[in-house]
């Protein structure tokens, strides 16, 4: 086997590790615990599904890989949940250790092509990121939705963490956002998401 064959299959029996790592949300009909390969398949799908919804024309194949990998840094970083405001001062040193150590597994101009990927995802700056952002946000909100809003009830989350979080999926989908929206406020009413 030759070394560039070796090294992205070592690179994807790593990645099989993201099936291990367990996220706060729960999946569709109060299902256990999602783990982020799954988060990530369910984003990729939705990109296809849902790109007549972003606000600007995207590459949605770029959309898809994005959603692929976001979450790989989590192998060594471990998932922060979104509302955790200590794991959040420490979340961009973890990942971007994770990130160096995992994409370096790849030939280098993988490593470049997915580092880059990864970076302009995070610098939320293309359409193309705006609106993978926008699925990262309704993804989980679906889900919890799907579950009487189980989990934001158990972490207690507020309606100014929520909005402060889902606002961004505007960014990249003014017809997403109006559904986030009305799915918060409905959440809010239903006393599943604190109102301060």
């Amino acid at each position: 086997m030759n070394e560039r064959l070796k090294q992205q299959l070592d690179f994807i029996l790593e990645i099989d590790k993201e099936k291990n790592i367990l996220r706060q949300t729960h999946l569709s009909g109060h299902g256990r615990r999602e783990n982020d390969a799954e988060h990530a398949w369910h984003m990729a799908i939705m990109a296809y599904l849902l790109k007549d919804y972003a606000n600007e024309p995207v590459d949605i194949a770029k959309v898809m890989i994005m959603c692929l990998i976001h979450d790989i840094v989590e192998i060594d970083a471990g998932d922060t949940y979104a509302y955790d405001t200590e794991g959040l001062k420490t979340q961009k040193a973890r990942e971007d250790a994770a990130k160096e150590r995992i994409f370096s597994l790849l030939p280098e101009d993988q490593k470049k092509e997915l580092t880059a990927l990864f970076d302009e995802f995070e610098n939320y700056r293309t359409p193309e990121s705006k609106f993978a952002h926008s699925l990262d946000n309704l993804q989980p909100l679906l889900l919890n939705n799907s579950n009487g809003g189980g989990d934001w009830r158990e972490h207690q989350v507020t309606s100014e963490q929520v909005y402060g979080r889902q606002r961004k999926t505007q960014l990249g989908s003014e017809t997403l956002y109006k559904v986030t929206d009305q799915i918060l406020k409905e959440n809010i009413e239903k006393g599943n998401i604190k109102e301060l």
